[in-house]
Order: C-alpha cells, then sequence, then structure tokens
C-alpha cells in the first residue's frame, strides 16, 4: 500500500509539469494587432544593391522588416543597421522573412554605393535589400504605405512634409503586407521583442 501511494504521488507530480514542458509557448502564438486597419503596403517599385528591379512580388507572403536609412548617416543609421544585422542573423535561415533598406538620399545613395555599403556589411541579398530609385516615389511609399513618420516621442518627430526623413522607426509587416508594429531601431531592447514577434508571425 505505502509503494503503491508513493506511484500514484508521482504520477500527480509528473503530469502537471509534462503539460508545462509540451504545451505551446505564448510568446511565439501571441496576437499582434493591425496597424491602419483595412490598409496593405502598396505597390512599388526601386532598384536593389545589384542593379535589378525589386517589386511587391519580393514580398509576396512573407514577413518584412522594412526601414529608411541613407549610407553616409553617421548618427542613427550606423546603430540600425547593426541591430537589423541582429535580425538577419537570427532568420539567416528562414526564407519567410524579407528586409528591406529603403535610402532617404538616392543622390548619394546610387545602385554602386548600395553594393558597397552591403558588401562591408555582409548581408544575405537573398533575404535583405537595399533599395535606391527616384526620391519622390521613395517617400511617398515612405509616407503613405509604410507611415515610417508616425509621431515618435523618442526624437520628438512627426511628418513636417520637409524633403528629408530621418527617423529610426522599423516597420513589421504580415505576410499579407499588414502593418503588424513600429519599433526603435536604435534600441537593442526594441529589437528583441520585434524578434518574437516575427518568429510570432512566421508561426
Amino acid at each position: 500500500m505505502y509503494r503503491i501511494l508513493i506511484l500514484l504521488g508521482l504520477i500527480a507530480v509528473c503530469i502537471p509539469f509534462s503539460y508545462y514542458l509540451l504545451k505551446p509557448k505564448e510568446a511565439n502564438n501571441k496576437e499582434l494587432p493591425v496597424a491602419h486597419e483595412g490598409q496593405r503596403v502598396s505597390d512599388f517599385s526601386f532598384t536593389n544593391q545589384e542593379g535589378d528591379t525589386v517589386n511587391k512580388e519580393f514580398i509576396a507572403g512573407k514577413v518584412v522588416v522594412a526601414e529608411y536609412f541613407f549610407t553616409t548617416c553617421k548618427t542613427i543609421c550606423p546603430i540600425m543597421t547593426k541591430q537589423m544585422q541582429r535580425v538577419q542573423t537570427v532568420f539567416s535561415k528562414e526564407d519567410g522573412l524579407r528586409i528591406l533598406s529603403f535610402t532617404c538620399d538616392p543622390e548619394t545613395d546610387t545602385v554602386e554605393q548600395l553594393k558597397r555599403y552591403a558588401s562591408a556589411k555582409k548581408v544575405n541579398s537573398l533575404q535583405w535589400q537595399f533599395l535606391t530609385g527616384d526620391k519622390k516615389e521613395l517617400y511617398n511609399f515612405a509616407r503613405n504605405s509604410l507611415y515610417v513618420l508616425k509621431p515618435d516621442a523618442t526624437l520628438n518627430q512627426a511628418d513636417d512634409g520637409s524633403d528629408f526623413i530621418h527617423t529610426n522607426n522599423f516597420v513589421l509587416l504580415d505576410k499579407l503586407g499588414q502593418i503588424r508594429g513600429y519599433y526603435d531601431g536604435t534600441s537593442e531592447k526594441e529589437v528583441n521583442l520585434l524578434i518574437e514577434d516575427i518568429k510570432s508571425l512566421l508561426n
């Protein structure tokens, strides 16, 4: 009888413990809100660091992280690129993720300049594209499709209609092209959250 009681006690302990180990992790299954309800990223056509045209087909059915930057920036952009490299490293074998870095200085950031920059950062060009093109089209896409210039308490910024976009925002899109979040690309903590949210969307 004593042995039976011990056995029953062990079973009672093991069952809930096994459930805890086997249950799905909530962090990777959370629901992310949809920003700008009902809107999806618009069509676009820009040129990448290889001189090839990149359009919406490149991101169709993919989770996307997008940013605006410029290669000669000495302030926030180097930090943002370093953080984006972290994202690429985590998902280096994940075909379901695409990274888009749009230049806000196309006069300087020619195809050749972007090629040098991408090579220096050792990016995987199959996954991460640096894009240039007509400045008016780049800025229209930033303002009216990605909404990268949302009010930002960190930079005390808003879209004042200026002819130069400089923002620390990373924009996360789901597989349908819907915006699911904004993240401070200069913050390791925010990018950690971005990485977890990418996992949620990929799952």
